[in-house]
């Protein structure tokens, strides 16, 4: 399969034409300094609203803040010049109706220069879907488990194992899909599930914990390296265990402070020779 041409941004018209093809590869970002070390690689940054527990330590995504998508939308698009960014909506910014949807996608576009948003849901949301990609906001769909529904859904599980529950995904993603979605996610979905709906959907398919027939795939990018361990999802493949690192690499420097080992002289500034011309 050709590799993209990466000398310049992946844009989303490109990402959709992808279905069937090479597989998208996506990762979520929330700061400049790990969108530099990912963007080279990836085809799509996420800026995943996963941050409310990655970085601030939240028991689920539901308290994250507009501000704090704009904010770490921002970080990513300053770190990153050849993926594609994409800032999800978070919870109570776009259920209200789709005018509500629009003043947050638009506000989220304008002030971090994202490519588009995501926003989760099914059937009850596609109105709002085709209200934002008819104004000219591309919008990545998300389906299955929908960690912002987790207290109607019970919890974090894998969605789709009843028959019931299995068309009642099936008909979340058509519909979204047939709102003018450019992509979308499956989460947490059966994995024949997610296959089944690979091959029927007209547009890509970004599998996390659901099928390796999907278009595409993406991982908390923490999970992947091993610095989020809260708690590792079934799905989860670590390529990294760098929270063991940090810490080892916290303990050496204390112990060095302590020992007065640092700073050392190499590390100090030494006066200027008498007669020298001062720092400007």
């Amino acid at each position: 399969m050709s590799v993209p041409d990466r000398r310049r941004r992946t844009t989303v018209p490109e990402l959709s034409a992808r279905k069937g093809g090479a597989p998208i590869v996506s990762l979520t970002a929330y700061t400049t300094p790990m969108a530099r070390q990912l963007d080279a690689h990836v085809d799509m940054l996420l800026v995943g609203d996963s941050l409310g527990m990655v970085l601030y330590g939240m028991d689920s995504t539901l308290p994250v803040t507009l501000d704090m998508m704009i904010a770490h939308g921002a970080a990513v698009m300053r770190g990153s010049a050849l993926s594609c960014v994409v800032v999800d909506l978070p919870f109570g910014s776009y259920q209200e109706s789709p005018e509500a949807a629009f003043r947050a996608a638009a506000r989220v576009m304008a002030e971090t220069g994202c490519a588009a948003v995501k926003l989760e849901g099914g059937v009850e949301m596609a109105p709002t879907v085709e209200f934002l990609t008819r104004r000219g906001i591309p919008v990545l769909g998300h389906v299955g488990l929908t960690p912002q529904s987790v207290n109607v859904l019970g919890g974090y599980r894998a969605r789709g194992r009843s028959g019931q529950e299995s068309n009642a995904i099936a008909a979340d993603a058509f519909a979204i899909a047939e709102a003018g979605a450019f992509a979308l996610v499956i989460e947490g979905t059966v994995e024949p599930l997610a296959r089944q709906l690979t091959a029927d959907l007209p547009v890509p398919t970004i599998g996390i914990g659901a099928s390796p027939a999907c278009d595409g795939q993406i991982l908390v990018t923490e999970d992947l390296v091993g610095l989020f361990s809260d708690f590792t999802p079934k799905f989860v493949k670590r390529y990294a265990e760098l929270g063991p690192l940090v810490s080892a690499a916290a303990q050496a420097y204390a112990d060095d402070v302590r020992a007065r080992r640092f700073p050392g002289p190499e590390h100090v500034f030494a006066p200027k020779p008498s007669g020298s011309t001062p720092d400007a």
